[in-house]
């Protein structure tokens, strides 16, 4: 390891020490977690939520790619979009404390905490994350070959999140979402997310929300206003967050042997606990 990357692994682990108190004494105050690898379509089902949320606890405004944050914040500090963003500390709105993370599972972290947890086909998942890598972080410069076999990025990256996680859910409240079940019937989808979290779905509301929601309204709102955090081309359909929108469109960026070599990935190297996890989005993972 060269002293560049000696020295960032110092920052990181200076910032992991600084950010971990203050960290458990949010999540301990959280009503759950909502919990997925990058690219699994967290922004999409952030969004519906806090549309959501803000009609039922009357807080006056339909929510951006900005201020969703103040109802689903992250798990950080980040004063924008993280837990000192969130509206709730008001006390003036009725909102559950949903923290949303992708960090790797850390029972001290995490704690007891209830967790809804967001699945996708990890052959969709790799897609996605290989444009992000690219085209909207500029982070890798390879081509899919290359960013399969990435350990940061690619598919050693991916099994190991969902191995971590697995364990972690195991005898631990959680509920297993899969974005396409979310895609194919959003109401109920929705309906059980919120009946896990102790609120009972009102039905009209969850229709504006979904509606509020829709891809293409999502990513209007994206071009108009980006992510906030992220400088990048917002005329480029490939860097966007909301950049596809559908299930099984993997076929049009791996080839077949790539395809096929994500999924013997998982089976081999994912525990049966994550392999469970994974058979939520209808993908044929039986060894």
């Amino acid at each position: 390891m060269n002293m560049m990357s000696l020295k960032g692994v110092a920052r990181a682990m200076r910032r992991r020490l600084r950010d971990e108190p203050p960290l458990r004494l949010a999540a301990a105050r959280a009503d759950a977690f909502l919990v997925s690898y990058p690219k699994s379509g967290r922004t999409w089902l952030r969004y519906l939520l806090s549309c959501y949320f803000a009609e039922s606890a009357k807080l006056g405004f339909e929510p951006d790619l900005t201020s969703t944050f103040r109802i689903l914040p992250n798990f950080d500090r980040d004063p924008v979009r993280g837990i000192d963003a969130f509206i709730g500390r008001t006390g003036e709105a009725g909102l559950p404390l949903i923290l949303v993370s992708h960090l790797p599972y850390r029972e001290r972290l995490f704690l007891d905490r209830p967790v809804l947890f967001l699945v996708r086909d990890p052959r969709d998942v790799i897609v996605s994350a290989y444009f992000h890598a690219t085209r909207h972080k500029k982070s890798f410069s390879g081509d899919m070959a290359a960013f399969l076999d990435e350990p940061k990025y690619g598919m050693a990256a991916l099994t190991a999140y969902l191995n971590g996680w697995a364990a972690g859910l195991a005898g631990r409240p959680h509920h297993l979402i899969s974005y396409e079940h979310m895609l194919a019937e959003p109401m109920p989808a929705v309906a059980g997310i919120l009946a896990f979290l102790g609120v009972e779905p009102q039905p009209e509301m969850l229709a504006r929300a979904v509606a509020a929601a829709q891809f293409d309204r999502m990513r209007d709102k994206e071009r108009d206003g980006g992510i906030p955090g992220h400088d990048y081309d917002r005329n480029d359909d490939q860097s966007l967050r909301m950049r596809s929108g559908k299930a099984g469109a993997f076929g049009e960026w791996l080839r077949p042997d790539q395809a096929d070599l994500v999924l013997e990935r998982c089976r081999s190297d994912l525990s049966p606990r994550a392999l469970a996890l994974l058979a939520a989005t209808g993908v044929d993972l039986a060894r």
